[in-house]
């Protein structure tokens, strides 16, 4: 992906992270699909698992958005047992933790592929240039502590000042909340709106997102 972001105007940049900077390994859905019916003894078939998962992955994004709040993993998880005639009430927290760290195993296993063209290359101009780099990602399944994991083994996170992910604020984009803990984390407080850019892909929670709350905004087209 080749990319016209305006470095010289722009003192610090705020990345998206998925379908920004990363996208799913093309094997990780179907394995986690696999994983969670049998980790939950899921008496169904195999595409009707992967469709109720992939239902509640795209409403619960849906609704972070229009509500500006945040669904919790777990929860996620509850909805979709549920959906698929799973007795919830037997379930514990410990449980669904436990199936959390499996799947991370999973996701680290089969790792997002990087989708920005030299974004090594990228990050080292924006550095060299004294200039300040943050992570602000809406997070469903995989939490902010595993993308956290990712990104060190990727060597990205050297390059990264702060990270905001939308599970440990419990707001997500286009919330205006989200976009002021990006500017409550920056180095220069007295830094003007407009020489913050916020990128990303998506029109609604990134670019509109950013710019309505004074942020200037690049949307990533693929």
């Amino acid at each position: 992906m080749k990319t016209d972001i305006d470095i010289h105007n722009h003192c610090h940049f705020s990345f998206d992270l998925w379908l920004t900077l990363i996208k799913s390994h093309p094997e990780f859905k179907a394995k986690r699909v696999g994983l969670f019916s049998s980790f939950f003894d899921i008496d169904k078939p195999i595409e009707e698992v992967a469709k109720t998962v992939k239902y509640y992955d795209d409403l619960c994004n849906t609704i972070n958005e229009v509500t500006g709040g945040n669904i919790d993993t777990f929860e996620m998880y509850l909805l979709i047992l549920g959906a698929l005639n799973v007795d919830v009430k037997q379930l514990d927290k410990g449980k669904l933790e436990r199936f959390y760290l499996k799947s991370e195993e999973l996701f680290l296993e089969y790792k997002p592929v990087v989708i920005f063209e030299n974004i090594k290359d990228f990050l080292d101009q924006i550095k060299n240039q004294g200039k300040t780099v943050n992570i602000l990602s809406n997070t469903g399944f995989i939490k902010g502590r595993t993308m956290r994991k990712f990104l060190i083994e990727e060597e990205l996170d050297q390059y990264i000042d702060f990270h905001i992910y939308s599970d440990e604020v419990n707001i997500s984009k286009p919330n205006p909340l989200i976009f002021q803990e990006v500017k409550n984390n920056l180095r220069d407080q007295e830094l003007p709106m407009h020489r913050v850019l916020h990128i990303g892909d998506n029109p609604v929670a990134d670019y509109k997102g950013a710019k309505d709350f004074g942020f200037s905004a690049h949307l990533l087209k693929h």
